[in-house]
C-alpha cells in the first residue's frame, strides 16, 4: 500500500488518491484561463506621491510588474507545463512533442496534453505527486498576485478509521473545516459527530501508531 503523494492518504496500487487526483484534473484544466488571469496586473498602476505640494518619484517605475512577467514568460507557466509534458512523453517511451507557436496556445496543449494522461499519472507514475504539488503551487502563485483566495481545507486530524466490508480501514485524511459541526470523509462519506470526537481521536492514534 502506498501513501498518495499529495496528501499522504493511504492508496493502493496508484500515487495519487481520487481527490487529488480529481484535483490535479482541475488544476490543469484551468491553467490556460490562470494565464490569461494575469494579464490586468503586468501593468502597474501608477501612484502619485505627494509630498510638500511637490509630485513624482526619485525612478521611474519598471514598465511591467516583473512576478507577473516571469509567471507569463517563457520560463513561467509555460516552461513548467512544457518540462512536465516532455517528462510524461519520455515516462512513457513517447516521441518528444512537437513544438507549439505563442506561449497562450503552448500553455493549452501542455496543459490538455497532461491532463489526457491523468489516469496514467495517477495510477503509474512515480512523479504524480511532484506534478500535483507544482499545479498547486502555480495556483496559489497567481492568486497571490489577483487577489484570488484559495478555500480553506480546514485542520488535518488524520485517516478515517471506518473500515470497508471487507476490513480495510478507509484511511482517508479527514478535516475539521471552518464552520462544521460534523466531521465528514470526503472519500467514503462516513460521519463523526461532535460526540463520536473523542473516541475518533482514540482510532486515528491507534491506526497510526499501527501503521
Amino acid at each position: 500500500m502506498n501513501t498518495c503523494g499529495m496528501c499522504e492518504t493511504f492508496v493502493e496500487h496508484s500515487y495519487l488518491c481520487p481527490g487529488c487526483t480529481r484535483a490535479l484534473a482541475d488544476r490543469l484544466q484551468h491553467m490556460l484561463r490562470l494565464y490569461n488571469t494575469l494579464e490586468p496586473f503586468l501593468t502597474p498602476s501608477v501612484a502619485r506621491e505627494l509630498s510638500g505640494g511637490r509630485t513624482g518619484r526619485a525612478e521611474a517605475p519598471l514598465p511591467v510588474v516583473e512576478s507577473v512577467l516571469t509567471l507569463r514568460g517563457p520560463g513561467g507557466i509555460v516552461g513548467i507545463l512544457e518540462d512536465w509534458r516532455a517528462a510524461l512523453h519520455s515516462a512513457r517511451r513517447w516521441n518528444p512533442p512537437a513544438p507549439a507557436v505563442g506561449i497562450p496556445n503552448r500553455v493549452a496543449l501542455a496543459s490538455t496534453a497532461l491532463l489526457h494522461s491523468i489516469d496514467w499519472i495517477s495510477a503509474c507514475w512515480p512523479e504524480a505527486g511532484d506534478l500535483a504539488h507544482e499545479m498547486r503551487d502555480l495556483e496559489r502563485d497567481v492568486a497571490t498576485i489577483t487577489g484570488a483566495v484559495e478555500r480553506p481545507t480546514g485542520t488535518r486530524l488524520g485517516p478515517c478509521p471506518a473500515q470497508h466490508d471487507d476490513g480495510s480501514l478507509c484511511g482517508a485524511i479527514l478535516r475539521l473545516t471552518p464552520g462544521a459541526t460534523v466531521v465528514t470523509c470526503q472519500w467514503c462519506g462516513q460521519t463523526y459527530p461532535p460526540a463520536t470526537w473523542t473516541d475518533l481521536h482514540t482510532l486515528i492514534t491507534h491506526d497510526q501508531d499501527a501503521a
